[in-house]
């Protein structure tokens, strides 16, 4: 990577997160997010009488949700700069990237898919809006995998200059255990770990939001560092042929 791709890389971050911020909370229903306790008709009501609103929001989360690919994927080239026996957690976390990918578009296209046919069976749309928040809320283990990666990539570096401060693994650990609980959504209807609940909606995305601001910020500096290095070598390299 140049300083190009890693700078647009990393600049998407905030445009792309503030535009798919903007998609999902623009209307009741997503944020605060429907109750697993709402009968299928009124699911069905729901929909019917947003569709509009859910049919925008949706084209631009299946549009921007994604764009932070590029951003785990710097993070991916910043840990092979690690001075470390092995590569395997770069490559399990960029796995686990690509499977988080695939688990978001499903929970956008299954949500789209119950606003296609508004006139369909009320129990056929709340199955899709089943669907869509156990697949948006649950599926934590490919966020654990990466952190859990990520966290053992940084204790092992053995560079003279870590790629990333030792802390970044405590607190990938931290991310890890505070999102975990999310995964027992599909066992309850309410309650905190309730798709909608304090755990496993608020406590959830909050966690991940932070993660999100902390770590740019974290590359941002591994990457600076980066350049920072080039130049000295390059410097050096010059200075080196004058001699």
């Amino acid at each position: 990577m140049n300083k190009i791709d890693q700078k647009i890389c990393l600049w998407l971050v905030p445009f792309g997160c503030t535009l798919f911020a903007f998609a999902f909370w623009n209307f009741q229903g997503f944020f605060p997010p429907l109750s697993p306790t709402m009968s299928a008709e009124a699911v069905a009501d729901f929909y019917r009488n947003n569709l509009s609103e859910i049919r925008t929001s949706m084209i631009l989360c299946n549009l921007l949700g994604m764009s932070l690919i590029p951003f785990f994927i710097l993070i991916v080239v910043q840990m092979m700069r690690m001075k470390n026996a092995s590569r395997v957690f770069a490559y399990s976390y960029l796995v686990a990237v690509v499977n988080g990918g695939t688990l978001f578009a499903l929970a956008d296209l299954a949500w789209l898919n119950a606003a296609f046919r508004p006139e369909r069976d009320p129990q056929l749309t709340m199955l899709l809006n089943d669907l869509a928040w156990l697949a948006f809320v649950t599926p934590v283990g490919f966020i654990i995998v990466q952190n859990f990666c990520l966290a053992m990539a940084v204790y092992l570096d053995r560079g003279d200059k870590p790629i990333f401060p030792r802390w970044v693994g405590h607190f990938n650990i931290l991310t890890a255990l505070l999102m975990a609980p999310s995964s027992f959504a599909i066992m309850f209807k309410t309650g905190p770990l309730a798709w909608d609940g304090a755990i496993s909606f608020w406590l959830h995305f909050s966690t991940y939001g932070i993660y999100i601001l902390v770590m740019f910020f974290v590359v941002r500096a591994s990457v600076l560092e980066q350049y920072q290095q080039e130049a000295n070598h390059s410097t050096s390299g010059w200075g080196g042929q004058a001699a």
